[in-house]
């Protein structure tokens, strides 16, 4: 029962989120919304990570299943894909180095903004 009512707090949040997505009409993903509710909720201490953290482990280990379909509608369309296929891989090589920079330096910085108090 405890799993049931963690997956019941994830999935208002993602439904809170949506219907911020609709009301809004602004260019972000419902799923922003979402972990900036998931988020504030966490920070603000509304929500404690215990009543979430047993169905959020079960999301994140059943998450490579959610890759299957893409992966197997990529290999249909591949012919499609091959003419950009070198570009795309540069791209994709290139932006996960800058978000692995720049996280890296974020979080540098909030930890010695921890040590410093």
């Amino acid at each position: 029962m405890d799993k049931l009512k963690q997956l019941g707090i994830i999935l208002g949040i993602t439904f809170g989120s949506e219907v911020l997505y609709r009301l809004l009409k602004l260019p972000v993903p419902a799923s922003v919304y979402g972990l900036l509710i998931l988020f504030a909720a966490l920070q603000s201490g509304l929500l404690k990570p215990e009543k979430i953290e047993a169905t959020g482990n079960f999301l994140l280990v059943a998450m490579p299943v959610f890759f299957i379909a893409p992966g197997v509608n990529l290999m249909n369309i591949f012919d499609q894909v091959q003419p950009i296929l070198w570009q795309a891989l540069v791209l994709i090589f290139i932006s996960t180095i800058v978000v692995t920079v720049i996280t890296g330096k974020v979080a540098d910085f909030i930890l010695r903004k921890e040590l410093d108090k």
